[in-house]
């Protein structure tokens, strides 16, 4: 479970419960900070959170051991803005295009050894 605090009232704290994958480990924010990306790194998922509605965007399948510490931002020059993890004993690093407002460009590239792959596995979008 994810729990999502909302701290806008410190007295009255208002506390969200997100359904998740196992073993949560650790994650940051894509770069519009709206989405808080976090990996389950023992079930090979990374859960994206929507803050702004407060529900899980997407629950993405990823290759094996996602280790992000708290991710990397950058901007991809086709894909745009990407949140990107490196994976444990993988040469393999996912991207996860969230706010893009060219819905065909909301999608993961994943690289292996240098070789991107143009394989589309989910959309984080407002």
């Amino acid at each position: 479970q994810i729990l999502l605090v909302n701290y806008a009232d410190i007295e009255n704290l208002t506390i969200t419960t997100i359904a998740s994958a196992k073993f949560l480990h650790d994650g940051g924010w894509d770069a519009s900070k709206r989405y808080f990306l976090v990996a389950a790194n023992a079930s090979n998922k990374i859960a994206a959170v929507d803050t702004k509605t407060g529900k899980l965007a997407a629950l993405v399948d990823t290759a094996k051991i996602p280790h992000p510490g708290r991710g990397a931002n950058f901007i991809h020059p086709k894909y745009g803005p990407v949140w990107a993890t490196g994976h444990l004993g993988a040469d393999v690093v996912t991207l996860i295009s969230t706010p893009s407002d060219k819905p065909e460009h909301a999608k993961i590239q994943s690289s292996t050894t240098g070789r991107w792959s143009r394989k589309i596995k989910a959309t984080c979008r407002a």
